[in-house]
C-alpha cells in the first residue's frame, strides 16, 4: 500500500471515528436533557415528613430495601392542611449515572392521615387504603425499595397532600402522576435516606 493509499485510508478512519464520537455526544446530551428531574414545588406549605424506621439523611435499613423484605415503611406528617383530601407519594432514587432520577414507586388517592402505614401490600388498588391506587415505577404496582448496582444511593420518600382525589388509571408512571397533581398541591415534603447494598 502506498502513502497516498495510507493516507486516505487514516482519513476514513478519522472521519468515521469523529461521527461516532459525535453522535455519542449528542446521545449523552439527550439523555442529560430528558431525564427526569429531581421534584420541587414552589408556592406550597411545606410538609414534614419522619418515620421511625430510620432517621432524615440516615441510613435505610436493610427490612426496606431490595436485600430485604423490600416493603415500604411508615411514613408520618406533621401540621396536615385541614383542607386536604388525599395523600400521593413518589420515592425516587436520586442518584443513578448519567439519568439521575429513577423511579421506584408510585401511589396516590391515598386516605388522609398523619401516619401512611408500613407495608402496604402491593396491587394495582388498596381496598384497605380508600382504594388507593400504585402506579408504574421500577416497581409496578408495587413498592420496590432501594437495590443499587453499587456503591451508596440516596433515596427520597416525597409526600403530597393535595386538595382533591386524582381520576387515573393504574398504568400511570411518576411524570403523569406529576403532571395530575400540578395545581391541586397544597403541600409537599420528603423524607430522605441513603443504602448502600447488604453487606
Amino acid at each position: 500500500m502506498n502513502i497516498k493509499n495510507r493516507v486516505l485510508n487514516n482519513s476514513k478512519k478519522f472521519k468515521i471515528i469523529s461521527i461516532l464520537l459525535i453522535l455519542i455526544g449528542i446521545a449523552i446530551a439527550v439523555i442529560i436533557f430528558l431525564r427526569p428531574k429531581d421534584i420541587q414545588i414552589d408556592g406550597v406549605r411545606e410538609l414534614k415528613v419522619t418515620s421511625p424506621a430510620f432517621k432524615s439523611n440516615a441510613l435505610i435499613p436493610v427490612k426496606y430495601t431490595g436485600d430485604g423484605k423490600d416493603v415500604s415503611p411508615e411514613l408520618r406528617l406533621s401540621n396536615l392542611d385541614k383542607k386536604a383530601v388525599s395523600l400521593a407519594v413518589i420515592m425516587d432514587d436520586i442518584d443513578v449515572p448519567v439519568r439521575g432520577i429513577y423511579n421506584h414507586w408510585v401511589i396516590w388517592n391515598l386516605p388522609v392521615s398523619r401516619v401512611i402505614p408500613a407495608e402496604i401490600p402491593n396491587g394495582k388498588q388498596i381496598s384497605e387504603l380508600d382504594n388507593a391506587v400504585q402506579g408504574i415505577g421500577y416497581g409496578e404496582h408495587c413498592y420496590r425499595g432501594p437495590k443499587p448496582p453499587f456503591g451508596s444511593h440516596r433515596y427520597k420518600y416525597h409526600v403530597f397532600v393535595l386538595n382533591k382525589r386524582l381520576d387515573l388509571p393504574s398504568s400511570t408512571n411518576r411524570e403523569e402522576l406529576l403532571e395530575a397533581m400540578s395545581g391541586s398541591v397544597l403541600q409537599h415534603g420528603f423524607l430522605l435516606g441513603e443504602y448502600a447494598g447488604k453487606k
